[in-house]
């Protein structure tokens, strides 16, 4: 029950790509040893990189949601961005490797054989990566707080994928390259069957491998960041400033600070109180203000601070605060 318990905290999206990314290598595999296509090769590759990251991923996410401990008292947000790390380690391995066998292929291009079965498995995996990435737009429009339904949510989770949890934008990322990589391999497949110019399944092969590297600095550069310490977009910024702001007793926000901790936000701020107020009033009110936003699915901690108002607005909803 443990185990299971442990499982269930883990990011949904990952866990539904580890799958069916599993599935697709040994599929995949099993058709690129049979026919020998060079660009099968490259996606089956491509599917084991994406394979393991999600699943280090998925893992990563649900260690990241334990509870802080004596030792750990911030908690373990962060590990899920060391997790992706270690993925785009593998995922720089097997570009690496894909690029090397196209360039085998093109210094000694040779024809593969059972181009149908080519064509069916590599359109299955057209297919499951598609919907997989439909999963993921759906996980990302869902953590950005986004309404959007229907056709709306491709262009929704664009615009909003820097809002998602780091496992959301792996499963994302990857699987973009990974729809339009199988898309690559089929048309190099047919392209080097039907005109015979063999070469083209190593060309095909190696924009893969290139693929690769684009999502390896991509996910590398996020989540180096996200280790570092990276301060939380503007939108959550004003989302959180406005349930401080709704207090009555709240006048203004002298200071503010909120920082991504994995998929959760760390809060820390200096709140200004109307004067007059006794010390346990003021310390009611920012148990109260504390509590809501709490509230907020995404907030894991905050730090409050009160002090009495200086009668000087330094911050704003739609602004950055002012300069002291």
């Amino acid at each position: 029950m443990a185990i299971i318990d442990f499982l269930k905290r883990g990011n949904k999206s990952s866990g539904i790509a580890a799958l069916g990314n599993t599935g697709l290598t040994i599929t995949k595999g099993i058709a690129a040893a049979i026919s020998g296509s060079g660009a099968m090769f490259a996606t089956t590759m491509h599917s084991l990189a994406d394979a393991t990251n999600q699943g280090f991923v998925f893992f990563g996410s649900a260690l990241a949601e334990k509870e802080p401990t004596k030792r750990f008292p911030a908690g373990f947000g962060r590990v899920v961005n060391l997790f992706v790390l270690v993925a785009v380690i593998v995922v720089s391995i097997m570009a690496y490797e894909t690029i090397l066998k196209g360039w085998e292929i093109i210094q000694d291009p040779k024809a593969s054989s059972n181009f149908w079965m080519n064509v069916i498995v590599l359109s299955i995996a057209i297919i499951i990566d598609g919907f997989v990435l439909i999963k993921a737009m759906k996980e990302v429009v869902r953590e950005s707080h986004s309404s959007a339904k229907g056709l709306q949510i491709a262009p929704e989770a664009f615009k909003n994928i820097q809002y998602a949890a780091p496992p959301t934008r792996l499963v994302f990322y990857e699987d973009i390259i990974a729809t339009f990589g199988a898309i690559l391999a089929l048309v190099f497949v047919v392209l080097a069957n039907y005109t015979g110019l063999y070469f083209l399944d190593g060309v095909g092969t190696m924009l893969i491998g290139l693929l690769l590297i684009v999502i390896a600095l991509k996910l590398g550069y996020d989540n180096t960041i996200g280790l570092i310490g990276v301060a939380a977009p503007k939108k959550v910024t004003d989302r959180i400033a406005d349930i401080i702001l709704n207090d009555n007793d709240v006048v203004d926000i002298k200071a503010m600070r909120i920082l991504q901790e994995g998929r959760q936000y760390h809060v820390e701020s200096y709140i200004e109180l109307t004067k007059g107020l006794t010390l346990d009033e003021a310390d009611d009110i920012k148990l109260r203000v504390r509590e809501s936003i709490l509230e907020d699915p995404d907030i894991d901690d905050v730090t409050l601070g009160v002090i009495e108002t200086d009668e000087q607005q330094n911050w704003t909803i739609d602004d950055e605060p002012q300069p002291e």
